[in-house]
C-alpha cells in the first residue's frame, strides 16, 4: 500500500471506527482514545500521542470539528482547517484511525467504541475528564499525561502575532 493510502485509510467516520475496533478488540489489542483540536502540532503534541499510543496497540485521536473548535477557542481558530487536520493526524506512525466528533464532548463516540484507555492531557484530572466514569465502569482505565512544557498552539499564535507587531491574544 501507498503511503498515501496508508493515510486515508486512518480517516474513518463512526461506522468504520466502531468495525475497526471490534476487529482490534477480538485480535485482543488493546485500544486507546484521546481527543482534541490539535490544531497546529507541534513538539508537545507529538510527545503526548505518543505517550498515548505507547499505553496500548491502537490509538484512536478524535478531532473536533472546525465548528466546534471555533466554539471552543474563538473566532479565529482553527488555524488549520479539518480536513488539513485530519490528514496531518493521519500521516503520524502512533496513529491507528482518526475520527471527528462535532458534539461538544467526545461522551458518544466514547459510548460507542469503549476504548480500554482513555487519555488526556495534563490540564485534565480524573474527575474532570468527560467519560472517565463510563470507561473505568466498563473495566478499563483513565491516564492523564502531562505536557510537555513551553510547547501550546496558543504560544506559537502569540509569537506570530508578536512577530507581526499585534498584541497576543487575551
Amino acid at each position: 500500500m501507498k503511503h498515501i493510502e496508508t493515510i486515508e485509510h486512518k480517516i474513518v467516520d463512526r461506522v468504520q471506527l466502531s468495525t475497526l475496533v471490534e476487529k482490534w478488540k477480538l485480535n485482543g489489542e488493546k485500544v486507546v482514545f484521546t481527543n482534541g483540536c490539535f490544531d497546529l502540532l507541534h513538539k508537545g503534541h507529538i510527545d503526548y500521542l505518543n505517550r498515548s499510543a505507547d499505553l496500548g496497540d491502537r490509538l484512536i485521536v478524535a478531532l473536533n470539528t472546525d465548528a466546534s473548535v471555533s466554539k471552543l477557542k474563538g473566532p479565529n481558530r482553527p488555524i488549520q482547517d479539518e480536513s488539513s487536520r485530519l490528514w496531518v493526524m493521519a500521516s503520524l506512525g502512533c496513529v491507528s484511525a482518526v475520527t471527528l466528533f462535532a458534539e461538544d464532548t467526545p461522551l458518544a463516540l466514547l459510548n460507542l467504541i469503549k476504548p480500554d484507555v482513555l487519555v488526556k492531557g495534563g490540564d485534565y484530572t480524573i474527575a474532570t475528564i468527560v467519560g472517565a466514569d463510563d470507561v473505568i465502569q466498563a473495566g478499563g482505565e483513565v491516564k492523564v499525561i502531562p505536557f510537555l512544557e513551553g510547547f501550546s498552539t496558543s504560544r506559537i499564535e502569540d509569537k506570530i502575532l508578536r512577530s507581526e507587531g499585534d498584541s497576543p491574544r487575551k
